[in-house]
């Protein structure tokens, strides 16, 4: 069988900014990308050089690693602001070596308290797509600064103001364009060049940003220098906030381009409103190790946590049924994923059930060692769990922006935190807050539009502020109470078959972290074909699954994961991609080799 081939666009990410042309100067220059790093003092790993050292010098300088956690996240909102900023939102999980105890934020992005199921439709029928996501209508009231807010009240040691002053830093001075940079940058172009704020910050002169050349924000520099200064209140209820209203309900486009830019919803009483909820994780235990993730609003846990329930009920050593097992145990969580998990402060999520290790058996029986299932596949009813039996209609998977970045972060006491932020779609809204230096999330097109399957009940459809559903997946395990791993990734809904795959490669196969994230990806999501990397369709596995009913099409490259590990030894080590987005970065505060 040849597999369908479908090749999908690069990932585009860029840098609101100024741009120069001259190359950066040596203080400007961005430390060269280690995607591995082994030592002790504290770790932090992300897809930037420039971030993981922001992270690294709060670390150096007696910060914890929730205060290195927000400084790299601020870093990364200067130097991939179409993944990361304060437009967007996250989540945010955290282990506390003092009590040992797992702990989650959610500030995930929040639909306006007017909006009800008919947001994105027009004359009773759905957007086009594109048309939602660049408009006022695709904004959620942003969740970052909140929950950067939070964090450090409860964890950290030191205050907004300082963890900041690295990003602040690196806006003002610059950084330096790499052709990933460049290459991103140039798949928004079109969309971009139609806001005048936008196309000024990231299309000086009306073209792209040279490879080589200094990128610089100043506007955001101001911002972060604000929010030091007032607290995030600046944010939501103050100046910045009124600046965010003022440019979602009325998109600063340029009347030539001819483009229409709905307005939004979201008011500044939406901004006051919005609150971080701080809740339990999902809590699975695999081969004997604590998994925990994040629980709903985002389904990152839930089905990482099931899929890993019914990869637990078996461990066979050939690498053909491992894979097999490995695509159908994603397969079958995506299909109770997509049918019941939503924002439980609207609909009913049984995440409890989800996660019963009875009811992953009453699903691992659905897998055929010889023959591949059928996609789409219908959803278990996890309240009446019925050995190898479907409920209702399959519902098909929603489309998910491919953006997001991750961060992952340990200290010299102990505690970690692995963190996914985002703003959804690469570049977002594509909206620029003039004067600002940051864009405007898309969040609210991860709602589904109207229902997936007619007759089904949809957990996803908008609401008043309702939080859409992610895939954001973040999460740390522990051995023996003590850490373990903590890993995440970007790619939309891929986050979740690429964590997967990277705990299952480390726990499983006997790959170390280093080789776990840099292995080949498939991701098998209730869909008729798997996507699959260059590399996994060009392993003898491959053929082999195909002869099963596999189906596969092709894709560049799925995910961009980080990690850390803590040896046994005490030694953190840190692990980032070596290729995928560019390459990721890795560092230790007291390297040891």
């Amino acid at each position: 069988m040849r597999p369908l081939v479908r090749l999908v666009p690069a990932l585009a990410l860029v840098t609101g900014l100024l741009c120069t042309a001259a190359p950066a100067q040596a203080d400007q220059t961005a430390a060269a990308k280690q995607p591995e790093a082994i030592g002790r003092g504290g770790a932090v790993t992300s897809v930037d050089a420039d971030a993981t050292a922001a992270g690294l010098e709060v670390l150096r300088r007696g910060g914890n690693a929730v205060d290195a956690a927000v400084a790299t996240a601020a870093a990364l909102g200067v130097t991939e602001p179409y993944s990361a900023g304060i437009g967007g939102g996250g989540y945010f999980v955290y282990y506390d070596a003092r009590t040992g105890k797992v702990t989650t934020l959610d500030g995930r992005e929040t639909a306006s308290r007017t909006a009800d199921t008919s947001l994105f439709l027009e004359n009773g029928q759905p957007l086009a797509f594109n048309d939602a996501v660049t408009s006022g209508l695709s904004v959620g009231v942003p969740g970052t600064a909140a929950t950067w807010e939070q964090a450090l009240r409860r964890w950290g040691t030191r205050d907004l103001a300082e963890v900041l002053k690295p990003a602040e830093r690196i806006a003002d001075r610059g950084f330096t364009v790499d052709q990933t940079f460049q290459d991103q940058t140039a798949l928004n172009q079109d969309r971009f060049k139609d806001f005048p704020a936008t196309r000024a910050l990231f299309l000086p002169g009306g073209k792209l940003p040279a490879v080589g050349s200094t990128l610089r924000n100043p506007d955001l520099a101001a911002t972060y220098r604000e929010l030091g200064r007032g607290g995030t209140a600046a944010l939501y209820r103050g100046p910045i906030g009124a600046d965010i209203v003022r440019t979602l309900q009325h998109p600063p486009v340029d009347p030539a381009s001819g483009r229409n830019a709905r307005p939004g919803k979201v008011d500044a009483a939406d901004l006051a409103a919005y609150q971080v909820r701080q809740q339990d994780p999902t809590h699975v235990n695999y081969r004997g190790l604590d998994v925990y993730g994040i629980a709903p609003s985002s389904s990152g846990g839930t089905t990482v946590g099931e899929a890993l329930n019914i990869l637990g009920t078996s461990n066979p050593a050939d690498p053909v049924q491992y894979d097999h097992r490995f695509l159908e145990a994603s397969r079958i969580a995506f299909a109770d994923r997509n049918r019941w998990v939503g924002d439980p402060g609207f609909v009913q999520v049984p995440t409890r059930q989800l996660l019963d290790p009875a009811y992953a058996k009453s699903r691992a029986c659905l897998i055929d060692p010889k023959h591949a299932l059928t996609s789409p596949l219908a959803p278990g009813d996890p309240y009446h769990p019925a050995a190898c039996a479907g409920s209702g209609q399959p519902v098909a998977e929603p489309y998910e922006g491919q953006s997001t970045t991750h961060l992952t972060v340990a200290d010299r006491w102990g505690n970690v935190v692995a963190y996914t932020l985002t703003i959804e779609q690469t570049g977002g809204s594509g909206i620029t807050v003039p004067g600002r230096g940051f864009l405007l999330n898309n969040e609210l097109t991860d709602f589904n539009f109207t229902p997936l399957t007619p007759g089904v009940p949809d957990p996803n459809l908008p609401g008043p502020a309702k939080r859409p559903r992610s895939s954001i997946s973040p999460t740390i395990v522990l051995k023996g109470g003590k850490p373990f791993l903590a890993v995440g990734s970007p790619g939309g809904a891929t986050i979740i078959t690429t964590v997967l795959q990277v705990l299952t490669g480390r726990i499983d196969r006997g790959l170390t972290l280093e080789q776990a994230i840099a292995a080949p990806r498939a991701s098998q999501r209730n869909t008729a074909a798997t996507q699959a990397e260059p590399a996994f369709l060009a392993s003898p596995e491959a053929a082999k699954l195909q002869a099963m009913g596999h189906v596969f099409s092709a894709t560049p490259e799925i995910g961009a994961a980080t990690g850390i590990e803590r040896l046994p030894d005490g030694r953190w080590l840190a692990a980032a991609e070596p290729v995928r987005r560019g390459g990721g970065s890795a560092a230790v505060v007291h390297p040891s080799r």
